[in-house]
């Protein structure tokens, strides 16, 4: 019995550490890989009994939803004036490189993502 549990702790590992890699690459997929991930953070985070696994799984969603918030609430400086656009789209992309990278790195050593 505790070798199905060690497995599958391990195969939920793998899952969370490819989650947090598409949303960390998602700029090279034109977000593609961000929605995926996303579909998959949904429907893991509803089955899972883990609070660190769970509290994850809700990080990467708000991380995504924040930034579609803002940029929709940016796009019309993009539209209207290209370049204040162009600044605040790169700020929103590396806050959410940022917020990809340091909640992969507090789940890599068992933390809660804060």
């Amino acid at each position: 019995m505790n070798e199905v549990m060690e497995m599958k702790t391990s195969n939920n590992r793998t899952v969370m550490h490819i989650l947090y890699g598409m949303h960390t690459i998602a700029w090279a997929s034109m977000g593609t890989l961000a929605v995926i991930a996303l579909i998959v953070n949904y429907m893991a985070r509803g089955d899972e009994a883990d609070g660190l696994f769970r509290e994850h799984h809700s990080y990467m969603i708000r991380t995504f939803w924040w930034m579609i918030l803002w940029c929709v609430a940016t796009s019309p400086l993009f539209i209207a004036l290209f370049f204040p656009g162009l600044v605040a789209w790169s700020v929103i992309g590396f806050w959410y490189l940022y917020r990809c990278i340091k909640g992969w790195l507090r789940f890599s050593n068992n933390r809660m993502p804060q």
